[in-house]
């Protein structure tokens, strides 16, 4: 008789320690650390950011189809372009860190400079149809570019700024 209350004993406190582990993780309530542990637990893979993803053939969708840059920077274009930036994208997007948008430093080693004015012009359709736009607006917290008619010879000023950015 005295085993067997031992055994139900030993079975109620196993059940109640069990109990308690449960009850504590629903205190703990939700983090984005215990998230990240429990995915860095499943996957193996490390994924590449949209922003660290290099794609140097992507056109992107638009008016632009083909530019060729000169191999010299022009230097009063870009200094228009930076007036520009400042005035029209600096709300969402910082010279040389991540803020809103990305960065467009060093933009020009992972995106083709079409591809870069076809986002500056037409930012809707290329968020709604191009698979980089697409994966930047996710990683950006779905914070669209927003549509700021900017004519084509101010976005290839911005792209000129943006080659100064080194």
């Amino acid at each position: 008789m005295f085993k067997l209350y031992l055994l139900v004993l030993f079975f109620l406190v196993l059940t109640l320690l069990s109990c308690g582990k449960a009850e504590a993780e629903k205190r703990a309530g939700f983090s984005y650390e215990n998230m990240s542990s429990e995915t860095n637990k499943t996957s193996t893979e490390t994924k590449v950011l949209a922003s660290e993803k290099v794609d140097l053939i992507n056109k992107g969708i638009g008016p632009v189809s083909k530019l060729d840059l000169p191999n010299n920077t022009d230097y009063t274009l870009a200094k228009k372009g930076e007036t520009i930036f400042k005035k029209m994208c600096t709300a969402c997007h910082r010279p040389d860190k991540k803020f809103i948008g990305p960065a467009p430093k060093g933009i020009l080693k992972t995106r083709t400079p079409e591809w870069i004015m076809n986002m500056i012009l037409n930012p809707e359709e290329m968020l709604r149809k191009d698979p980089l736009a697409k994966e930047l607006l996710i990683e950006f917290n779905y914070a669209p570019m927003v549509k700021q008619d900017i004519n084509e010879e101010d976005a290839r000023a911005i792209l000129e700024y943006y080659r100064t950015l080194k």
